[in-house]
């Protein structure tokens, strides 16, 4: 089982630095089992990359489903992620509903469908990010309910996610950009598919940037109730007002600028996010 965890961290570390930063300023013990949440989550995020064909993904995810409800023992012990998610689960106690909901959002992934509206963008957020931030703070604290946080800060840090990979997910034929919001700016879905920056997009975005900053306000307001323990879990959000900065820039084009921030420096705004909570 160390081996199970040990692969988890290297995925972590490869793939999502971010919170695998933000897992350092937790307890020892139980860092390795965040890296099983984390591990899990990199995972179902790349089933389409992996999978190609809707088809296949889904046969995916179902397999994380049966491996959940415990009836896939021999081929969840055999891998490395599924190992330590299980034995993650059955130490902490984790409900299982909340990795069901986070599976059948991802669903969506793996077409071509545009988002619906603002209000299904947003329970993609609370489905995917919020409920993996829960799930992490269960394992950092049990008897502790962070829900009224948790919501708020997983739809930032979803939102801004999507904002930073739009023209990753433009080039495979993605839009998770609401319908809606596009349609009240008259934001055209051919452009975006097309890598174009329209005036109409760039007013949708600036959009979904305030919502996303509106939320994380919200967090703000929330996090000062939560106890300290549960803190690594709400970390990674401590990133998104820097992630909106860079967006925000006269030159930021949202087909050709990448949207990063030295390590360094988001090493230093998790320390001082620690240092507050």
């Amino acid at each position: 089982m160390p081996d199970a965890f040990a692969y988890c961290e290297n995925l972590l570390r490869a793939g999502d630095k971010d919170r695998w930063l933000a897992s350092l300023f937790a307890p020892a013990d139980r860092r390795p089992h965040l890296h099983a949440l984390y591990a899990f989550n990199l995972e179902i995020a790349r089933v389409r990359e992996l999978a190609r064909e809707a088809m296949a993904g889904e046969i995916r995810l179902q397999w994380w489903r049966e491996v959940l409800a415990g009836t896939r023992p021999g081929e969840a012990a055999a891998n490395p992620v599924a190992a330590a998610l299980m034995e993650t689960v059955a130490r902490h106690d984790l409900p299982l509903q909340t990795f069901l909901d986070l599976i059948e959002a991802r669903a969506f992934d793996l077409y071509n469908d545009p988002m619906p509206s603002l209000d299904a963008f947003a329970a993609y957020g609370r489905h995917t990010a919020s409920g993996l931030i829960a799930l992490a703070a269960r394992v950092l604290a049990r008897d502790r309910d962070v829900s009224e946080a948790a919501g708020p800060a997983g739809i930032a840090y979803a939102t801004t996610g999507l904002l930073r990979t739009l023209a990753l997910h433009a080039s495979r034929g993605q839009i998770y950009l609401p319908a809606d919001v596009l349609a009240r700016h008259g934001a055209d879905l051919s452009d975006i598919l097309a890598g174009r920056t329209t005036d109409a997009l760039r007013a949708a975005l600036a959009e979904l940037r305030g919502f996303a900053r509106e939320h994380f306000d919200l967090f703000a307001a929330r996090r000062r109730a939560l106890p300290r323990a549960v803190a690594p879990a709400f970390l990674p959000v401590a990133l998104v007002p820097a992630y909106l900065a860079r967006m925000e820039r006269r030159d930021y084009d949202p087909f050709t600028t990448p949207v990063e921030v030295p390590q360094w420096r988001r090493q230093w705004l998790l320390w001082r996010a620690a240092r507050r909570m």
